[in-house]
């Protein structure tokens, strides 16, 4: 199998003499990370940040002008307190995180502009994020811990999806939200870590067709219950997960291309099946033919994006906002309008360079498990992004998948962290002691 093959790393000289980070000194005997970099790129991301926020108070009604003042304040406070911990207690690295915070301050921003009512809620949901990102770092860091939970959490990733089958309500065309008085959750977001979680762990070590029958099972059953509940933009994106899983194990091309063929097939009968989904296909490429019709959203989408020019009309100058799920379906609109070509097209590539991070840090995994879970995870946030973005650009079709991060959404924002959390564990110095085991072997 392609380069995973060698992504075991059992402790040996080559360790000592090649695999060590060019950042890391050795000092009295000890491993020492220089981390003074990441003081002046926090306080870069900090001085970006205040002055989107900035930009914010001119728009913000006066009812909301001091409470939202606050919670972009403490946003930052909940940045620098993260770094205080990881980057100067812990003397850890910092860039995917750094990531990370980047990417949420543009939905914190936007959510402000948009729906300052909602901007408690939305910045709650991104520190619950980066809490569930460090326990998950923390979580996956045993090779052993992970092999023993995998069966509880497929488990529970088919309880989710079962449960949400059978409580939720459609809500645009699908069941795919669970409500208990104000509060709502979407459960498949939480499903994609523990889909990812899943296949790395019983795809690790054994390279049977009883493991990957395991978890050929284990993605049907996700897929079918996503079918069954017509979120068929979420099914898409679990579907290329598995396709990116199932070849960075097997790297058997012809599988791949028979697995692609039979869900063809499969999206061929439900298109026929549900009518509605047939639509969206058919606005496909021809939005500007149903202008106010199935091509509404897209529509307005373009022109405004397109209003926005390089550098954008600022925060609460847009007209995108006005249409409906702009924040969610359309995010990327908003940011194109509002903020500018350029600012979304630092998005785009932010999600690309993630990818990169992940394929070139598997060559020096410590187990297939992270180097699979790493780039699967890297690969499901491109993809999603990908799908959001030109969807609403109609260069792909539109599903109405939300953009990583920048979407606002609880769900969404929680998901992305956890993601985020397989690219930290991937690199061997997230783990001192471990990687000290390493050298000193």
């Amino acid at each position: 199998m392609i380069f995973l093959a060698k992504t075991s790393v059992a402790p040996s000289r080559s360790m000592k003499d090649n695999r060590i980070p060019s950042d890391l000194t050795v000092r009295d005997g000890k491993l020492r990370e220089r981390t003074g970099k990441w003081f002046f790129l926090m306080l870069a991301l900090t001085i970006i940040e205040l002055m989107l926020f900035a930009s914010l108070v001119p728009h913000l009604e006066k009812e909301y002008l001091a409470q939202t003042i606050l919670l972009l304040i403490a946003y930052i406070a909940v940045e620098w307190g993260y770094y205080s911990v990881v980057g100067i207690a812990m003397q850890r690295r910092m860039e995917i995180e750094l990531a990370g915070f980047m990417l949420s301050s543009i939905s914190i921003a936007i959510t402000a502009s948009v729906f300052p009512e909602k901007l408690l809620m939305q910045l709650a949901t991104t520190v619950v994020g980066v809490g569930a990102f460090a326990f998950l770092v923390w979580f996956i860091g045993s090779v052993n811990r992970v092999t023993y939970s995998r069966i509880f959490a497929a488990v529970g990733a088919v309880g989710l999806l079962g449960a949400t089958l059978l409580l939720a309500r459609i809500t645009n065309g699908a069941k795919n939200w669970l409500a208990y008085g104000s509060v709502s959750v979407q459960p498949s977001e939480f499903v994609k870590i523990a889909f990812i979680f899943v296949g790395a762990a019983t795809l690790d070590r054994i390279q049977n067709a009883k493991s990957i029958m395991k978890y050929v099972i284990f993605s049907m059953i996700c897929v079918g219950l996503l079918f069954l509940t017509f979120d068929f933009g979420t099914a898409l994106i679990f579907f290329a997960t598995f396709l990116i899983i199932a070849f960075l194990r097997s790297g058997d091309i012809k599988t791949i291309v028979l697995v692609c063929a039979a869900a063809l097939l499969g999206g061929i009968g439900i298109i026929l099946y549900k009518p509605y989904v047939a639509t969206r296909f058919a606005n496909y490429r021809h939005v500007w033919d149903y202008v106010d019709a199935g091509g509404f959203q897209q529509t307005r989408a373009i022109m405004y994006s397109l209003s926005g020019g390089l550098f954008g009309v600022g925060l609460g100058n847009g007209k995108l906002r006005y249409i409906k799920y702009a924040t969610e379906d359309l995010a990327f609109g908003v940011v194109c309008e509002e903020l500018g070509m350029i600012t979304a097209a630092a998005i785009l590539i932010a999600y690309v360079l993630l990818l990169i991070y992940a394929i070139r840090g598997a060559r020096y995994a410590r187990s297939s498990f992270y180097a699979i879970a790493a780039c699967s995870a890297a690969g499901l946030l491109v993809f999603q992004a990908s799908l959001s973005a030109f969807g609403a650009m109609d260069i792909l079709p539109f599903t109405g998948v939300t953009l990583p991060f920048i979407s606002r959404g609880g769900s969404s924002m929680i998901s992305s962290w956890g993601l985020l959390a397989f690219l930290k564990a991937l690199d061997i110095r997230t783990y001192p002691k471990v990687l000290r085991e390493l050298y000193h072997s």
